[in-house]
C-alpha cells in the first residue's frame, strides 16, 4: 500500500508495550501509513508497572499505553491516535469516504474498544484479584465470558451486513479491522473457542496476510519477551 507523507511536525515516538492491545492497534495503523516511529517500551508489569512511574506520567497523566509523540505534541488513547494519523496521512484511508460507512466502521471499532476490551484489561483483572479474590481460573473465565458476548454481537453484525467484504467493511482494512485483530489475539490467549465466529476468523486471516498487521504482532516487537 502506498501512503502520502505526514505533515512536517517533527519525529514520531511511540510509547507502548508489546502485549498491549491498544498499542497493537496503533502499531498496525502506523505500519499501514508507512510511518516508522522511535519506539519507547513501557513495561506494564516490571517494577510494579513502569506506566505508574513519574517519567511516564509526565508523558501521559493517565498512566496508560500507548501514547504517541509527534514533534512537541503527545496524543493518548489509541483511537484518537489512529484517527489523527488518518487525518495527517491520507493514504490508505482507515475510514470510508461516506458518512454511513464511517459510522458503521466506528460502531464496529467501538464495540471492541469500548465494550469488550475495557472489561478485560490489566487494571480490571488486577482489581478483580485484589478486591474480589479472583484466582487465575476465575479471571480467565471472566475474560472468556465478556469476549464471547462481544464476539457474538460482532459475528452477527458482520455476517449479516452486505457492506462486509474481505475485511470488516469492504475489501480494504479499516479502523474496524485494526481493532478486531488484537482482540482476536486476546481471545486466543485465554483459549476462547473461536469456532462460533467464522466471519471474525476469516477477516482476521485476511488482515494477518498483510505485512502491516503481521509485523505489528506482539512477538515481533523489540520488547517482546
Amino acid at each position: 500500500m502506498t501512503s502520502s507523507k505526514p505533515v512536517s511536525d517533527g519525529p514520531f515516538v511511540l510509547y507502548g508495550y508489546f502485549r498491549s492491545s491498544a498499542s497493537f492497534r496503533v502499531r498496525i495503523a502506523l505500519n499501514l501509513k508507512g510511518i516508522q516511529p522511535e519506539y519507547v517500551p513501557v513495561h506494564l508489569l516490571r517494577s510494579g508497572g513502569e506506566q505508574h512511574g513519574e517519567a511516564y506520567r509526565a508523558v501521559n497523566p493517565q498512566g496508560l499505553v500507548p501514547a504517541l509523540r509527534h514533534g512537541d505534541h503527545v496524543i493518548s488513547q489509541s483511537l484518537a491516535i489512529i484517527e489523527y494519523l488518518d487525518e495527517i496521512v491520507s493514504e490508505p484511508p482507515l475510514l470510508p469516504r461516506d458518512a454511513l460507512g464511517r459510522a458503521r466502521v466506528r460502531a464496529l471499532a467501538y464495540a471492541i474498544t469500548c465494550d469488550i476490551h475495557p472489561l478485560n484489561n490489566l487494571r480490571v483483572l488486577r482489581h478483580l484479584r485484589s478486591s474480589r479474590g479472583f484466582d487465575d481460573a476465575e479471571a480467565i473465565a471472566w475474560q472468556r465470558h465478556w469476549i464471547s458476548v462481544g464476539f457474538q454481537a460482532l459475528e452477527t453484525m458482520l455476517s449479516q451486513a452486505p457492506e462486509t467484504g474481505r475485511f470488516c467493511h469492504g475489501d480494504a482494512p479499516t479502523l474496524a479491522d485494526i481493532c478486531l485483530v488484537p482482540q482476536m489475539r486476546n481471545a486466543r490467549r485465554v483459549q476462547l473457542d473461536l469456532a462460533p465466529f467464522p466471519t471474525l476468523m476469516r477477516i482476521e486471516a485476511a488482515a494477518l496476510a498483510l505485512a502491516a498487521f503481521a509485523q505489528a504482532q506482539p512477538e515481533n516487537q523489540p520488547d517482546a519477551e
